[in-house]
């Protein structure tokens, strides 16, 4: 009974994570397809330049609930105690889902974002003070370069590194998971490392109004 539970909450999880805030939000308030403007992606930065900060954050806030909703369904389990690392890889499993989702949302013919504030949630979700040492990380980068695609690497590459110190867990699944993490983070973002390496990315003016 609890595997078919665990199976039905990672299909819920994907469905939640396909909801595209991004694509739904700027045809809403805009009446446009993120899709079709700025860098082409849907997710919180290209929102943030295109339609600015006010629908930025909105989306933002959405795709981060996504990731915490997903890892915490885990909590309807409850045979499982809490802060095991069976209950860790769970929440992972589920988190993982709705990651999947935001990248290829059954709702949007598959076309989805990159997933970095869906993964947060998830990191949120987990363990708050994780969290928030990946987002220090992440800020400090942004500060120091303006790139946010270089911000989000280096914060996801840094996750399964935080995970060993923070959790003080060197649970393999865990481990697996901050690599996988790390290639899908690399796969979404080909063309911001190609624009890094050739010095032609964008460097973040994300609070402008519109």
């Amino acid at each position: 009974m609890e595997i078919f539970i665990i199976i039905l909450f990672s299909i819920l999880s994907y469905l939640l994570g396909s909801l595209p805030s991004s694509i739904w939000l700027s045809r809403v308030l805009h009446g446009i397809d993120i899709r079709e403007h700025g860098s082409g992606n849907a997710g919180a930065t290209n929102t943030f330049r295109v339609l600015g900060s006010k629908t930025g954050l909105m989306v933002l806030a959405l795709d981060i609930t996504k990731g915490i909703t997903a890892s915490s369904l885990v909590l309807f389990l409850g045979s499982i105690a809490h802060g095991t690392d069976r209950y860790i890889n769970i929440q992972l499993l589920f988190g993982l889902c709705a990651v999947l989702g935001h990248l290829f949302p059954i709702y949007e013919n598959f076309r989805g974002g990159k997933g970095i504030a869906t993964l947060l949630g998830m990191v949120i979700g987990i363990n708050y003070i994780l969290a928030l040492s990946c987002i220090a990380l992440f800020l400090i980068v942004l500060f120091l370069t303006r790139y946010v695609s270089l911000s989000s690497i280096l914060a996801t590459i840094s996750f399964p590194i935080f995970a060993i110190f923070v959790l003080k867990k060197d649970e393999p699944l865990l481990i697996a998971f901050g690599i996988v993490a790390v290639i899908i983070v690399i796969l979404t973002h080909q063309k911001n490392i190609k624009n890094l390496i050739a010095g032609e990315e964008n460097k973040a003016n994300l609070f402008r109004k519109k």
